[in-house]
C-alpha cells in the first residue's frame, strides 16, 4: 500500500465522524446528552435571625437567605425554569436531638411553607431531612453516651421531621443522613399519616467527602470529627449498588449520589440498574473549585460549569442538583 488509502481502513472507511462537529447547528443536532432547565435543582440556605442574605466566604455568589430573601430567590427560580429547590435551614439553637428540626416554627420548616407558598406548581420544592444543621455536635444524628450515632434512634427523629417538612408543605424528603432503615421509617410514617403523596428522595450513595467542606461553612456546622461510621467510604463502588438497592426496596422515590464528579462510575452504575430517577449533587467542593480556578484565569468559567453539570448528565443523572441552576438555565435559554 503506498500513501493513504482511507477507504482501506476498515469497512466503514468512508465515515467522517467530523463531519457531524462542523459547525454549530450539526453539533446542536447530533448532540447525544443535553442539560435543560427542568433538570435542575438549585440548592439553598435560610438562616434564622437574618435581615439580608449573608454571603458565605467559600462559595462566591451562593448567600445564606433571610426568609424574605429566600422568597425572592424561590421566585426566580421558577421563572428560570428550573425543576426545583432544595432547602437547607441554619437555626440559631441547637441541641443534642435537633429540637428545631421537628418544630413547626423552626427555620426550616417556616422555610418550606413561604417556598411552597412562592413556587406553587412551578417549582418541586424539596427540603433536606438530616439531623446535622440542628444538633449541637454537628453529626446527623442522635448519640450514644459514649459518643456513637444510635441509628435506630435517630429513625425516630428522622421520622417526626418528615412529619413536620411534609406539614410544612414539601413536596419531597430528601433523607441525606444515611442511617440504615432511613427511608423504609419516614416512607412509613408519612403514610401512615396522609402525606402519600409526599415523595422520598433517598441519599443512597452518599461517601465520607472531603467536598463538602464549604457546605460546612454554609450551614455553621458544630461538627468536630467526621462521618466516617455512617457515609460511604470513597474506596467502594459495588456498595453503593447494595444500598441503592435497600432504599428503592424500602420505598424510595428518587435516588441520589453524592458527590457527583469524582463519583461519576458510582453514577453511572446506578443509572444503569435503578429502576426509579436517579439525582446527583454536584456539592460545594466541587463549586468552590471552579469558581476559584476560573477567578483566577485558569479556566472558562461559563464553558467549565457548562461541561461539568453536562459529564453528570453523560454519566446518567435524571436530576442534577447544583449551585449553578438559575444561571446555567439562563445560559441555556439563550442557546437554544
Amino acid at each position: 500500500m503506498t500513501g493513504f488509502e482511507p477507504h482501506l481502513i476498515s469497512p466503514v472507511g468512508r465515515v467522517r465522524p467530523r463531519r457531524l462537529r462542523a459547525t454549530p447547528a450539526m453539533r446542536r443536532l447530533n448532540a447525544q446528552t443535553r442539560v435543560h432547565p427542568a433538570s435542575l435543582v438549585l440548592p439553598l440556605f435560610v438562616k434564622e435571625g437574618l435581615r439580608e442574605p449573608a454571603p458565605i466566604r467559600s462559595m462566591p455568589g451562593v448567600v445564606q437567605h433571610s426568609r424574605d430573601s429566600l422568597r425572592r430567590a424561590v421566585a426566580q427560580a421558577a421563572e428560570a425554569g428550573i425543576g426545583g429547590v432544595m432547602l437547607f435551614g441554619v437555626p440559631e439553637h441547637r441541641d443534642a436531638v435537633g429540637s428545631q428540626a421537628t418544630d413547626p416554627h423552626g427555620v426550616l420548616n417556616v422555610a418550606i411553607t413561604d417556598a411552597a407558598r412562592e413556587a406553587g406548581d412551578a417549582l418541586v420544592v424539596q427540603a433536606d431531612l438530616c439531623l446535622d444543621e440542628f444538633t449541637d455536635h454537628g453529626h446527623c444524628g442522635v448519640l450514644t453516651p459514649d459518643g456513637r450515632v444510635d441509628n435506630d434512634a435517630t429513625l425516630v427523629r428522622y421520622a417526626a421531621m418528615a412529619l413536620a417538612q411534609a406539614q410544612a408543605g414539601a413536596h419531597v424528603v430528601g433523607l441525606s443522613g444515611m442511617m440504615d432503615g432511613q427511608t423504609a421509617a419516614v416512607r412509613d410514617v408519612l403514610d401512615d399519616d396522609g402525606h402519600d403523596d409526599v415523595a422520598v428522595l433517598a441519599y443512597a450513595a452518599k461517601y465520607a467527602s472531603a467536598f463538602y467542606g464549604p457546605f460546612r461553612e454554609a450551614v455553621d456546622s458544630q461538627l468536630d470529627g467526621d462521618r466516617r461510621t455512617y457515609q460511604m467510604d470513597p474506596a467502594n463502588r459495588r456498595e453503593a449498588a447494595l444500598e441503592v438497592a435497600l432504599d428503592i426496596a424500602e420505598g424510595a422515590d428518587i435516588v441520589m449520589v453524592k458527590p457527583a464528579m469524582a463519583y461519576l462510575d458510582v453514577l453511572a452504575d446506578v443509572a444503569a440498574t435503578s429502576t426509579v430517577p436517579v439525582a446527583a449533587y454536584q456539592v460545594s467542593g466541587e463549586y468552590a473549585m471552579i469558581e476559584a480556578a476560573a477567578a483566577n484565569g485558569w479556566i472558562d468559567r461559563r464553558r467549565a460549569v457548562m461541561e461539568s453539570v453536562l459529564s453528570i448528565r453523560r454519566a446518567g443523572a435524571d436530576q442534577v442538583l447544583t449551585y449553578w441552576a438559575v444561571e446555567l438555565a439562563g445560559w441555556l435559554q439563550e442557546e437554544s
